[in-house]
């Protein structure tokens, strides 16, 4: 008897036909060309390819790959700065001024060399836009009245800025780092703005950057594909990457065992172990800087109050959980400083205990329990884990209502603050504490119209006192010191945040056999292409 799954696995390969087709790929070869790698992968993350504006996990491992920044780090010592862009670097003696010399060679797509003025448009574009990453750049002072003069060209080869108060020059290189930090090409760009929009509808769905890949196509929900850049100085192997959508991790396995799929990015635990020691394919596994955490809208009367936001905390049963669900993905961790940061917290002070839960809610005034609406990704392993959850917080009296979606419509949501409980993912964009600690614990101003608008804005989290202590501990410049305050800082925001942070991902991918060279990286947009190879 055909079984409901046999069906569903069909299914999806009929489906594989007319997206191969569309590829330039013949389906009665079903394997892609030697030059061409097809990545399966859930990519209904990206809500725009605009590096400036894009700050999820998809979009970033393609900004990463279509662009250059002035510095970057290098997956085999994350921790270490190096040129990408930038040839060197000088600071002034007061740590206010930082001057930039660029290597000569770099090009864009368009075979235009990389000069000085496009990397001050760049950074100052990303200010002027104040998409959800900016805060990034915003953090060193700059704004839309002083960008002009505080990033500035000076020559074909020297950018220099300026921020407004002394800096650490590794935190500020950090910053520059991340993928808000990308180079986009200020005349192509500008030729395709709109009104004042600084060519971000444009660059939503297409490309201008000096990376080893180019922008060919994107459609939401279904695919992105990337053309070589035969101008840039980086050297990829392969002529073309595609990633395929594909939100069921059975049609991913499926797709790798007929050679339609090259790489296997979401494979779920079993699915890994039956094919670990299996010559035919490839396992490799990177720790990543990325949490898996609930966030609790503290605009919502209930979910604001501290016992309730404790009681949540010591409902669940995250041994089980990851375990049962997500044993080879997934590490437990509370804290907000993923594990392998300078001052990461491994402590994990809460597990199971419904009788203390319980208590909490009742001493809340909520001995009945309430109901509440919990927004999750609708994809495995997600929905395993919300399910759980849900089991979890019924024990206590809390009823979820259950609102599966795209990971975009999530993410959206919870930045427009219209949660009630959120299961969300949090990437760190650079290898300092202040990555995450920005994100988890400042908010200097909590009104809807704020210009920083971090993690704990958008779960409406007020925090004057604990800002200002996170401020502090980044101005530190004793190390030791610093990593020390991070620590107490994290012991706190455990105790008293509305984020339940569960998990650190261990990413995990699957490739068939003659394809190596995937470099994965701590964080998504250093997942690097480069090397990539087919034999």
């Amino acid at each position: 008897m055909t079984t409901r799954r046999s069906l569903l696995l069909a299914s999806a390969a009929m489906a594989t036909l007319p997206l191969l087709a569309r590829f330039g790929i013949n389906p009665a070869a079903a394997q892609a060309p030697a030059n061409v790698l097809v990545f399966g992968k859930q990519i209904d993350d990206i809500i725009s390819l605009d590096p400036h504006e894009a700050f999820e996990y998809t979009a970033s491992e393609i900004a990463g790959n279509v662009y250059q920044k002035l510095v970057t780090t290098p997956n085999s010592d994350p921790a270490s700065l190096e040129g990408e862009l930038a040839e060197k670097w000088d600071v002034s003696a007061d740590n206010k001024t930082f001057t930039f010399t660029l290597k000569q060679g770099p090009k864009f797509a368009s075979g235009k060399p990389v000069t000085a003025e496009d990397v001050a448009f760049s950074l100052s574009r990303a200010v002027l836009m104040n998409k959800s990453p900016a805060f990034i750049i915003n953090q060193f002072g700059f704004n839309k009245d002083n960008v002009a003069q505080k990033i500035r060209a000076n020559g074909e080869r020297t950018v220099v800025l300026e921020t407004a108060e002394a800096t650490s020059p590794s935190f500020l290189l950090y910053c520059l780092s991340a993928a808000v930090g990308s180079v986009v090409e200020k005349a192509v760009v500008m030729a395709n703005a709109q009104g004042d929009d600084l060519g971000n509808a444009w660059l939503k769905q297409n490309s201008a950057g000096s990376g080893g890949y180019s922008v060919r196509q994107w459609r939401a929900s279904e695919s992105v594909m990337l053309d070589i850049n035969p101008h840039s100085d980086v050297k990829p192997k392969m002529r073309r990457i595609i990633m395929r959508h594909m939100s069921d991790p059975s049609t991913q396995l499926l797709g790798l065992q007929r050679g339609d799929v090259d790489i296997a990015r979401n494979l779920v635990a079993d699915q890994v172990k039956q094919l670990e020691g299996n010559k035919d394919f490839t396992v490799q596994y990177a720790r990543k800087a990325s949490l898996l955490y609930l966030t609790l809208n503290q605009k919502h009367p209930i979910l604001s109050k501290p016992e309730v936001r404790q009681a949540i905390k010591m409902a669940l049963d995250y041994d089980a959980i990851q375990k049962n669900i997500v044993p080879t993905t997934y590490a437990v961790h509370q804290a907000f400083l993923p594990a392998g940061f300078p001052g990461a917290l491994n402590e994990h002070p809460f597990s199971k205990k419904t009788a203390e839960a319980k208590a909490l809610l009742a001493k809340a005034g909520h001995a009945e329990g309430f109901e509440v609406a919990l927004d999750y990704f609708s994809g495995t392993p997600m929905s395993d884990i919300a399910q759980a959850i849900q089991a979890n917080l019924a024990e206590i009296g809390i009823r979820l209502r259950m609102l599966p979606g795209e990971q975009r419509a999530v993410i959206t949501k919870t930045r427009a603050r219209q949660h009630d409980i959120a299961m969300v993912r949090w990437g760190s964009d650079y290898f300092d504490p202040h990555s995450n600690a920005e994100a988890f614990s400042i908010n200097t101003d909590n009104s809807d119209d704020a210009r920083n608008r971090t993690i704990a804005w958008r779960a409406g989290w007020d925090i004057p006192e604990l800002s200002k202590k996170t401020l502090a501990a980044l101005r530190e410049t004793d190390a030791e010191k610093r990593a020390a305050m991070y620590v107490d800082i994290q012991k706190e925001h455990q105790q008293s945040s509305p984020f339940v942070i569960m998990l650190q991902e261990i990413e995990v991918s699957v490739s068939r056999k003659g394809v190596s060279g995937f470099d994965m990286g701590p964080m998504n947009d250093r997942h690097s292409y480069t090397n990539i190879a087919k034999a």
